[in-house]
């Protein structure tokens, strides 16, 4: 098996298209749209390359293709990719790998270990966000900013030592590590909590200031289908709506969550506001639903109290 990122000179060529979709390819993706087979499929790529891997149809599968590709870098696609290039030997790491991708693809903490291996190949934002911060283990590898066919050049060769030792990467990791744990000990010592609305479901978030990373510790705690996550400031508060950051993916055993249509509640809670931004769709993120925003697209504080903003989308999303 050999793999190449994805470019135009292979869109005719024959290939196992592995996290991403892309033409002319087998798909083994949990993105929207794939193709992948039934008896594989699974919530991320790297679990999908695992039963791959595993799978007594593996020829058939693959139908004999060797050549392994993807169009983009993040834990997931690193992790599948490698899964996939290494073979069965990759089912001994087979709980780690798996929560290295919910991760750093679902923002969901299921393991320590795997957090901090996604961490240090993807960063500690959810993949899909808008943070262009580069990949820490690629650029520690390379030494400056590169693009992602050289990222996987530079990190798959690295990947098994990084799951066999990852203390010896505790400096790719501990910055994001320590800001997901802060987040984590916020909900748990009641500073940040949920509240949920079952008819609508509709999880109420209300942050404590200051966290950063804090999409883990959500979807640790969050069991609604639509997040009103909401942050106090001197005059006010900060508002996001998120779905959940699984959401995006076509899923197997996580349930599958329907966009809903927010141009009513949106306009209502407009008509509730008198500051200097508004309240709009957003969705420069994956699972991103809208936000209170200035013209030029940055959060502004909103007058509406948390109970009265959920009100409105309890009467008008459900």
């Amino acid at each position: 098996m050999r793999f190449e990122f994805y470019s135009e000179a292979l869109a005719g060529v024959p290939k196992l298209s592995v996290d991403g979709t892309v033409p002319n390819s087998i798909h083994f993706s949990h993105w929207e749209g794939n193709t992948t087979a039934s008896e594989v499929r699974a919530d991320t790529s790297t679990e999908i390359a695992l039963n791959l891997v595993a799978s007594p149809n593996y020829a058939a599968l693959t139908n004999s293709i060797e050549l392994v590709t993807n169009n983009h870098f993040d834990t997931d696609g690193v992790l599948s990719i490698w899964t996939v290039l290494n073979g069965q030997r990759a089912l001994e790491y087979s709980d780690l790998l798996i929560s290295a991708a919910e991760a750093g693809d679902f923002s969901e903490p299921t393991s320590d270990d795997g957090v901090r291996v996604s961490i240090a190949i993807q960063g500690s934002e959810q993949a899909g966000s808008t943070n262009d911060t580069p990949p820490p283990l690629a650029g520690w590898l390379a030494g400056h900013e590169i693009d992602d066919a050289r990222a996987y050049e530079l990190v798959l060769p690295e990947v098994e030592r990084l799951l066999t030792n990852i203390p010896a990467y505790e400096s790719l990791w501990r910055d994001g590590w320590e800001h997901v744990s802060l987040a984590l000990e916020s909900f748990a010592t009641g500073k940040s909590e949920v509240v949920e609305y079952e008819d609508s479901r509709i999880s109420l978030i209300t942050l404590e200031p200051g966290l950063q990373s804090p999409k883990m510790a959500i979807a640790k705690h969050a069991r609604g289908e639509l997040f009103l996550i909401a942050t106090p400031a001197l005059s006010g508060w900060f508002y996001s709506v998120d779905y959940p950051y699984y959401s995006w993916a076509e899923t197997v055993v996580r349930p599958r969550v329907a966009r809903r249509g927010l141009n009513r509640a949106l306009s209502l809670l407009n008509e509730n506001e008198n500051r200097d931004g508004s309240w709009k769709t957003d969705e420069r993120e994956m699972t991103s639903a809208a936000k209170f925003l200035d013209n030029a697209g940055v959060m502004k504080v909103s007058r509406l109290k948390p109970d009265e903003v959920v009100a409105v989308l309890n009467s008008c999303t459900m």
